[in-house]
């Protein structure tokens, strides 16, 4: 398997920020250097025997005032208090959430620095061997993705003290080079240590620090918060940077110098840029009259009574065992036990409750699933632990089979014996924990066997032997074994261990392979010590098997799992494959052993922490100088009348309480897209959302409870029968493919209109200041510069001095060409005919020109594009399976419901506005039957998969025998709509009128009485 990556612009955002701190940096090629030794007494050819390139410094017309100027700018409008001043000459920050792609996005920075202003030497500094060789493996898998895109790749490499002529490489290249340094190579003791800063023979008397620090380079700082100590600040100063750049998802407060950009937990797992969070918490209920064992495993609900699942004891002819069981009420433990004593008292299920997924005895013992009570020791919640993990599991396997996603469970347990265990020969065995996994794997796997009739599935599990699906990833000791290996980081209990690294790293694109005969391992069991070393996208699950006083921070328990998944192609499951599919596909699911209650308080408090400096209330200062961008990406800097018109019309809606805090109000209109927004700034209210947005609410971040899932929808097979479904599904399924033909002139125009009217780029200039040293009274005084005085100041214009540096040349068509795809007659068309004015613009600020008008000419094609979209029918159809795969579930009460006329027993909805929806059509007269589409049916458009929302199908009779496609808003304006949406329903449209005739009407509706006024017409 191949990973492949696709441009996200969150990660271009990202780097976007850098580059335009520095912008009016002209893009300069590297200086040819010489290299003098460390005896400068040398004859002149013996100094030209090194030669070698380094990063062009700032030019002197880009001021720190000018730069600090930018740099507030990038941090309005990424919503980042600016900074009072140039924290360090130069410093900026990136905070970026676990799984979201840090390291792409730095690798990333340095190309578009490179396209910018010609930079070219990188030093990625990392604080461990684990990151190092995480970091080495993504320049590895990206290296092609990002030459297809720049058309260069760059030359990367890992410090080595042994290997000192990658140093003269580094130095003499000329194209983009990174160097990767763990902060040990040059910050820990030991002569080993030290190599960097020692004169070495075989390296001609010179020191390698030196020849790193004349190539002035750029340093990135990968998990600054445990790189940079005291010492380490001081040692990293001899590199002599250029600029050093900050990534982390957890920077320390005293660590963050100029941030620029901020993609923190909050942002990502809104954005649906990570898994989805969900919880199985294992709590032992309280000591009970009796030792009698019970574990409530779930509580299942059909259309039938509902069942519980419980584990319990039982008496074998030989010993006991435990067992699972499927129960209904009247279920007696004391009999199916075999007779054992301690269930003789009223163990007998009274009542089943779907509500609160809980099981009730006739003694009165009552527990919610994930309650276990008895004789319960630590190696018994770990063998609950091992079984859920396998259970949740196989139910993510058995959704995702048909996707072609391999699903892989990851343990981390706190020592290699209980996994793995050798006699006195050398001969491997089974440890305490392996044999509970196969024990428990058998069992689970046999009943699932039993139980579903997915044929392609159950021949999967039939190839993969309980022993072969699980491996153990450690460091080898020198005769083979599995070893716990030396921590480098006591504190931090990380290991330094190169080997257990490399088949972690190395086994990434097999691990991901789902052919049973190539890659059986689906279970990984790691040491804890591990745990950063890990970055698989399809670990599901993660269970810790770890004594109870251990202390692990469960943000970075559940770190190594956030990644999105990929499918068998390596394809990324995210927003562009999956659509708002992209929360039931990945999930992460913990399998704690705690309550879901402490794990999940746990989680959110350490979440709090990691966004504190988030606003935690509304009020008028919340808006107050941010940037707002209206439809046409006009911008405006909220003043102080604006912000306090804003915040009072949110209290007049009910959008915000007494308190400052949102109300459920607001987020159901949130949901609904009817957020009403203050006429002064109704134009941006996209931008008012999202700053809103930003406010810290634990109930957004709240982690899923996966007991609560409780209800999984089943086809009803008489609805499936039906005329009336029959004839809708024969009608609507039919497959389209879309051609788009436009003509060229009219893009021209509509680009040169777009121009004119929008394109406004700033000047860049430079400020020169003179003064005059006036008397000395101390030493203070030079020190603080308060000897001298201000005489005057100037303004220059920059622009023409850039425009005839001679070492300054912009090929704009051909920039263009590659931010548009359009061809090189057509940009020099669009530029010719733009005015002259508008076209000077190039000369102030050649860089910001051709980003914005490249921006602008792309927002006028999509909607070309979509104007002249034509769709033609295929002799391709959708089957009915897509109702029945993937499986949809639920939980009854809160996003599901029982349905009467749904092709489905329940129905699962998003939102209170499509739960109303799906009412009227359950209670309506008129409707033959109804289906919520499942994400299996899409259009493919020009801007991604649309999923229509409902099918609908109606008697004959008083409303006339139409069949409707709908997309349900809770808002019906346009200008509500967002531009991609407004497209995609543009689309389905047209595809609508290619596949059917007028029997079939598709629309936007708001409810069920504007559905009917549609069809009655």
């Amino acid at each position: 398997m191949k990973l492949r990556f696709k441009r996200q612009k969150f990660q271009a955002d990202a780097a976007k920020a850098v580059v335009d701190v520095f912008a009016g940096q002209p893009y300069l090629t590297p200086s040819y250097l010489m290299d003098r030794g460390v005896n400068y007494q040398r004859s002149l050819t013996e100094e030209e025997d090194y030669t070698g390139w380094r990063n062009e410094r700032i030019v002197p017309g880009l001021s720190d005032d000018r730069i600090l100027e930018q740099l507030n700018k990038v941090q309005r409008t990424n919503g980042i208090a600016p900074s009072r001043k140039l924290e360090g000459r130069y410093n900026l920050t990136v905070e970026m959430e676990t799984g979201v792609g840090k390291t792409y996005t730095y690798i990333k920075t340095m190309y578009e620095l490179n396209k910018h202003y010609g930079w070219s030497k990188f030093i990625v500094v990392v604080p461990s061997i684990a990151i190092r060789e995480g970091v080495y493996k993504s320049f590895d898998v990206t290296q092609e993705h990002f030459a297809e895109e720049y058309g260069r790749k760059i030359r990367f490499f890992i410090y080595n003290s042994a290997q000192l002529t990658e140093i003269d490489r580094f130095a003499s290249d000329s194209a983009i080079n990174a160097m990767i340094i763990n902060s040990q190579a040059f910050n820990a003791r030991g002569k080993d240590a030290r190599r960097i800063y020692m004169k070495l023979d075989e390296f001609r008397s010179r020191r390698p620090i030196d020849i790193i620090a004349r190539t002035n380079p750029i340093l990135i700082i990968d998990e600054p918060q445990s790189v940079e100590g005291k010492q380490t600040k001081e040692r990293l100063k001899e590199f002599n940077p250029l600029l050093t750049l900050r990534y982390s998802a957890t920077h320390r407060a005293d660590s963050v110098y100029n941030m620029v950009y901020r993609l923190d937990a909050m942002e990502a797992y809104n954005k649906r840029l990570v898994k989805k969070i969900s919880v199985k918490g294992i709590a032992e209920s309280g000591s009970t009259a009796t030792d009698g064992y019970v574990y409530l495993e779930s509580v299942n609900l059909s259309k039938a009574d509902p069942t519980a699942t419980i584990q319990f004891d039982c008496k074998g002819a030989s010993a006991l065992r435990k067992v699972s069981r499927t129960v209904g009420i009247g279920f007696n433990l004391f009999d199916h036990s075999n007779g054992m004593e301690e269930y003789r008292d009223g163990y007998v299920v009274k009542a089943i409750d779907g509500r609160d997924n809980s099981v009730e005895f006739l003694n009165g013992i009552r527990l919610r699933a994930g309650d276990v009570i008895g004789a319960v020791g630590d190696d018994q919640i770990r063998r609950i632990q091992i079984r859920e993990t396998i259970l949740s599991h196989i139910e993510r396997e058995r959704r995702l089979f048909c996707k072609g996603i391999k699903v892989l469970s990851l343990f981390f347990i706190d020592e290699v014996a209980k996994y793995r265990q050798y006699d006195a020969a050398g001969q491997a065995r089974n440890g305490v924990y392996a044999d509970m996994f196969e024990e428990e794997y058998r069992d689970v796997v046999g009943a699932v066997q039993r139980e579903i009739g997915d044929e392609q599935y159950v021949k999967y599990l039939d190839s993969i032997s309980a022993c072969e699906t699980h491996a153990g990833y450690f460091s080898i000791d020198k005769k083979g074994r599995m070893t716990d290996g030396k921590l480098g980081n006591k504190s931090e209990k990380t290991s330094d261990d190169i080997d257990a690294y490399d088949l972690i790293m190395k086994n990434k694109e097999l691990l991901l392979d789902r052919d049973p005969k190539r890659s059986p391992v689906r279970f990984i069991f790691s040491h804890s010590a591990l745990r950063e070393g890990w970055d698989n996208p399809n670990v599901f699950q993660i269970c810790t098997l770890k004594q109870s006083g251990s202390d692990v921070r469960k943000r970075q328990e559940v770190g190594r799992g956030l990644r999105l998944c990929v499918d068998q192609d390596g394809e990324r499951m995210d927003t562009n494959a999956l659509g708002d599919d992209v929360h039931n596909v990945n999930v992460l699911t913990v399998i704690a052993s705690e309550s879901y209650d402490r794990f999940a308080k746990g989680l959110q408090n350490e979440l709090a922490e990691a966004v504190a400096d988030r606003p935690q209330a509304v009020a008028p200062e919340l808006f107050k100088g941010r940037v707002l961008r209206d439809a046409d990406g006009n911008e405006q800097i909220v003043d102080g009348e604006t912000a306090q018109a804003i915040y009072f019309d949110m209290i007049k809606n009910g959008y915000v309480d007494k308190r400052g805090a949102l109300t459920d109000t607001y987020y159901r209109d949130r949901a609904n897209g009817e957020v009403k927004v203050a006429e002064e700034a109704a134009d941006c209210a996209e931008s008012v959302i999202a700053i809103v947005d930003s406010i810290y609410d634990a109930r957004r971040m709240q982690p899923e409870n996966a007991r609560d899932i409780n209800v999984e929808l089943r086809v009803d097979q008489e609805k499936l029968a039906m005329p009336e479904f029959k004839e809708l599904w024969k009608r609507i399924s039919p497959k389209s493919a879309y051609a788009v033909d436009f003509n060229t002139d009219e893009l021209t125009k509509k680009s040169i209109d777009a121009l004119n009217r929008k394109l406004r780029v700033a000047k860049i200039y430079f400020k020169v200041e003179s003064g005059s040293l006036t008397e000395i009274t101390s030493k203070e005084d030079l020190k603080s510069g308060g000897a001298f005085i201000r005489d005057a100041s100037a303004v220059y214009d920059a622009g023409r001095r850039i425009a005839v540096n001679g070492r300054v040349k912009y090929d704009l068509v051909g920039k263009l060409v590659e931010e548009t795809g359009l061809t090189r007659r057509a940009i020099v068309e669009i530029l010719a005919g733009i005015e002259k004015t508008v076209f000077d613009q190039f000369r102030e600020n050649p860089e910001e020109f051709i980003i914005k008008a490249g921006t602008l000419i792309n927002e006028e094609k999509a909607t070309v594009i979509i104007q002249h979209i034509a769709y033609n029918l295929l002799n391709d159809r959708y089957e009915t399976d897509i109702f029945t795969d993937p499986t949809i579930k639920g939980r009854l009460g809160v996003n599901a419901m029982k349905t009467r006329k749904h092709l489905y027993d329940h129905i699962v909805y998003d939102s209170s506005n499509e739960q109303k929806f799906a009412e009227a059509l359950d209670t309506s007269g008129e409707v033959a039957v109804y289906v919520k589409l499942p994400d299996g049916f899409y259009i493919s458009t020009p801007v991604g998969r649309y999923n229509p929302d409902w099918a609908i199908a109606f008697y004959e009779g008083n409303v006339k025998h139409v069949y409707f496609v709908a997309e349900t808003k809770g808002s019906m304006s346009s200008m509500q709509l967002r531009l991609i949406e407004e497209s995609k329903i543009h689309c389905a449209r047209e595809h609508f009128k290619a596949i059917s005739s007028d029997s079939v009407i598709y629309d936007v509706v708001d409810s069920y009485q504007s559905l009917l006024d549609k069809v009655m017409r």
